[in-house]
C-alpha cells in the first residue's frame, strides 16, 4: 500500500501506507488489485493539494461515511445493462456537463428528474423498449480539463475542475484545491440521491396528465406535423396509464432512477469503494455506474487500473483517435470474462468523424465476439468555440451523429442500445438552433453552464422525439 499523492501525475513512493482504505480481503477479479492499486501508475487529471495532511484528513472522513448507493442496485443495473445489450432495452444517460453545491435545491433536482421521466416516456413510446434512466446525476461534481492553469488579463489561476476540487470563480482562494470540496460533494450527493428517491417513489402525477405537456414551441420545427403524430399517440396511451391509475385508486407506475458520474478523482472513488462480502466484490458505493473519459482511458493508466477491479458497471468514452487494437485491448482488461452487462462504450466522435472512425471498431468487436453495450455521446465530439468567447454545439450536428450512429450499427450488424446526452430541464441558452431556432445573439441570455453546453429543455426533448421517429 501506498499514501496518496496528487502533487504530481506520477506514481508515488512505496514506502508510506494508506491509513482510510477499509474492509480489506481478496477481491474476485484479481489478488493483485486493490482499491489503492491505481497509485502505482500514472494519474492524470488528478488536482494538486498544497495540504497533504489535510487531504489525508479528509479523506479518512469520506471513507467513514455511509454508502450512497447499494450493492443491489448496482447489480440490478448491471443485469438491466446485460438486456440493453441484446436490444430489449434501451439507456437514456442524461444530465448537468457538471453539478453545482448551488444547485443542490429541491427545485432544481425535481426539475431534472421531472424531465429525466419526460424523455425516459417519450423514447419507450418511440422505441416500444423500456428505458433504463441514469442521471449524470448525485456526483457529477468533477471535470476533465485541457490545461491545468488558464490566463485572464495577465493573471494565471489553476484551472477550474468542478465544485469537487475548487470554485468557478477566477480568484486565488476559489481556484486553490481543497479536500473539505470532497466531504460537501458526498454530502449533496446524498440530499440529492434521497430527494430523487423520494420523488421516483412519489411518482410524478403530473406527467400522466397529457394537458400539462408543454409543446407550444414545437409549432417552429418544420417535422412539426408527424411529431404532433407522434406526440399524439403517446398522449393517448398517457390518458389510459392515468385511467388506470385513478381506477388503482392513485399508484403510480414504479420507476427506477440510477445514477452516474466520471470516475475521474480517484482519491474520491477508492475512499468510497467497499468489499461488500455478500457478493464476493469489491463496489463503488458513490455511484452505481461510473464511467471514464477519452483523456483517462490509457490502458496502463491509473483510471483504468481502478476500474478493471470493481464489480459496478462500468464504461468508457470511446473518440475518433481510438484504434482498433487500443479498444479491444481496453475491453479484455476491463471486461477480462466477457460478462453480460460489464462494459459500455459511449462514442464521442462528432458528425463529421463518425462515418469514417465508427466502423472498424464495430466491426473488430464483432469479429472478437465481446459483448459491450453501444452508447452514442452526440455532445462531446461536436463542441466549438466562437469569436464571442462562448462554447457551444449545434443541434443540427448533435441530431446527425446521433442518427448517423444509429444508421451505422443498423449496416454493421450491431445496434445502438443507449444514448449519452449533457442536458438541462431548464431553459439555458447554451446549444444553438433546435425548434426553437437559437442563435448566437441569445447565447448570453441564459448561459449557466461552468463548463460545456447542455442542450435545454425543448431541445432534448426535440431529440428524444426525432431519435424516437428514426427507430419508428
Amino acid at each position: 500500500m501506498v499514501s496518496l499523492n496528487l502533487q504530481d501525475a506520477v506514481p508515488p513512493s512505496r514506502s508510506a501506507t494508506v491509513p482510510f482504505t477499509a474492509d480489506i480481503a481478496e477481491p474476485r477479479r484479481d489478488p493483485d488489485w486493490s482499491p489503492a492499486s491505481w497509485q502505482q501508475r500514472v494519474a492524470l487529471q488528478q488536482p494538486r493539494y498544497a495540504d497533504r495532511q489535510a487531504m489525508e484528513q479528509a479523506l479518512e472522513e469520506l471513507a467513514r461515511q455511509p454508502a450512497l448507493v447499494m450493492a443491489e442496485e448496482v447489480v440490478q443495473l448491471k443485469q438491466a445493462l446485460a438486456r440493453a445489450q441484446e436490444g430489449k432495452l434501451f439507456l437514456l444517460q442524461g444530465g448537468d456537463c457538471a453539478e453545482r453545491f448551488e444547485d443542490c435545491t429541491g427545485a432544481a433536482i425535481h426539475t431534472r428528474l421531472e424531465h429525466m421521466e419526460q424523455m425516459g416516456l417519450l423514447l419507450t413510446h418511440g422505441l416500444r423498449r423500456p428505458i433504463i434512466r441514469v442521471g449524470r446525476l448525485a456526483g457529477q461534481y468533477a471535470k476533465p480539463r485541457s490545461a491545468d492553469s488558464e490566463c485572464i488579463d495577465g493573471v494565471e489561476l489553476p484551472v477550474y475542475r468542478g465544485d469537487i476540487v475548487n470554485g468557478h470563480r477566477f480568484e486565488a482562494s476559489a481556484r486553490e484545491p481543497d479536500p473539505q470540496r470532497m466531504l460537501q460533494a458526498h454530502a449533496r450527493s446524498a440530499l440529492t440521491l434521497n430527494l430523487a428517491r423520494a420523488l421516483m417513489r412519489k411518482g410524478f402525477a403530473d406527467l400522466y396528465q397529457p394537458s400539462r405537456w408543454a409543446f407550444d414551441w414545437l409549432r417552429q420545427s418544420p417535422r412539426a406535423d408527424a411529431q404532433e403524430r407522434l406526440l399524439g399517440s403517446l398522449r393517448e396511451a398517457l390518458q389510459l396509464l392515468e385511467a388506470l391509475r385513478q381506477e388503482g385508486g392513485g399508484s403510480e407506475p414504479s420507476a427506477h432512477l440510477h445514477i452516474s458520474h466520471e470516475a475521474l478523482l480517484l482519491p474520491y472513488e477508492q475512499a468510497l469503494t467497499h468489499y461488500v462480502p455478500s457478493h464476493h466484490g469489491w463496489f463503488n458505493l458513490s455511484t452505481h455506474f461510473p464511467w471514464i473519459g477519452v483523456r483517462t482511458a490509457d490502458l496502463e493508466g491509473a483510471h483504468v487500473e481502478y476500474l478493471r477491479g470493481i464489480e459496478n458497471p462500468i464504461a468508457v468514452k470511446v473518440g475518433p483517435a481510438t484504434g482498433r487494437d487500443q479498444l479491444l485491448r481496453l475491453i479484455e482488461r476491463l471486461n477480462p470474462d466477457d460478462e453480460p452487462g460489464r462494459l459500455t462504450l459511449i462514442t464521442r466522435m462528432g458528425a463529421q468523424a463518425i462515418g469514417n472512425a465508427l466502423p472498424a471498431l464495430i466491426d473488430a468487436v464483432r469479429r472478437e465476439g465481446r459483448r459491450v453495450l453501444w452508447v452514442c455521446d452526440p455532445m462531446h465530439g461536436n463542441t466549438c468555440s466562437l469569436g464571442n468567447g462562448y462554447k457551444t454545439r449545434y443541434f443540427e450536428h448533435i441530431l446527425a451523429e446521433l442518427e448517423q450512429a444509429a444508421e451505422l450499427h443498423a449496416a454493421h450488424g450491431s445496434h445502438l442500445g443507449g444514448v449519452h446526452l449533457e442536458m438541462s430541464g431548464e431553459a439555458v441558452t447554451e446549444c444553438l438552433g433546435g425548434a426553437g431556432n437559437l442563435t448566437e445573439a441569445d447565447l448570453p441570455r441564459n448561459y449557466r453552464s461552468s463548463v460545456d453546453p447542455r442542450l435545454n429543455r425543448e431541445q432534448s426533448l426535440e431529440l428524444a422525439l426525432r431519435l424516437a421517429q428514426k427507430f419508428a
